[in-house]
């Protein structure tokens, strides 16, 4: 079931799908999910981790042994670090981001929980953000996540997307629109 979903495809989503599993099946689905998050919040804090992550230079021992470091003093242990270990040793840990990607949609779709990109000129407010959630929860029937990217170029309204469908209500489409309808019609 969860190999079918489309967002979860190649390496990476071979290797989501099998965690997922054997996380469901030990019920630490959630836990598993912290621990990934974590893992990748501290990937896109640090140059000297993305280094030893992506370099094909590094051994996978040496892989092996920096990671062991970095995972223990994160406090990152279990299912976690013994899956993060076993990327490392097959040789994929640069696909660890996309994983963590898969991992968190085959956890949405577990939950019955759709997940929505949303660019926005400016940080919303905690009302806007509740705001937008129950109107894509209505149309979607479904509880939403938010990734909420700040891009001060759209202007202004905000670009959502959900699944295979997007909303482009930026101010910088709309003034695009305008140009070359002007340039049509001169």
């Amino acid at each position: 079931m969860a190999a079918e979903d489309t967002s979860v495809s190649g390496v990476s989503g071979r290797y989501a799908t099998a965690l997922f599993e054997l996380a469901r099946d030990q019920n630490v689905v959630d836990a598993v999910k912290a621990d990934l998050d974590q893992f990748g919040a501290m990937l896109s804090d640090s140059a000297d981790l993305k280094r030893l992550v992506r370099s094909p230079v590094f051994s996978a021992d040496a892989q092996s042994k920096a990671l062991s470091a970095v995972l223990d003093k994160a406090g990152i242990s279990g299912i976690s670090a013994n899956f993060l270990k076993v990327l490392t040793a097959n040789r994929r840990l640069f696909a660890v981001a996309d994983v963590i990607r898969a991992y968190g949609a085959l956890v949405a779709k577990y939950k019955g929980e759709a997940t929505a990109d949303v660019t926005v000129a400016e940080p919303l407010s905690d009302k806007n953000l509740d705001a937008l959630k129950a109107a894509l929860k209505s149309v979607t029937g479904k509880d939403v996540a938010l990734n909420v990217k700040v891009d001060p170029s759209i202007i202004g309204g905000l670009v959502v997307k959900l699944g295979s469908r997007m909303i482009d209500s930026s101010l910088r489409t709309k003034l695009n629109s305008i140009k070359h309808a002007m340039k049509e019609a001169g």
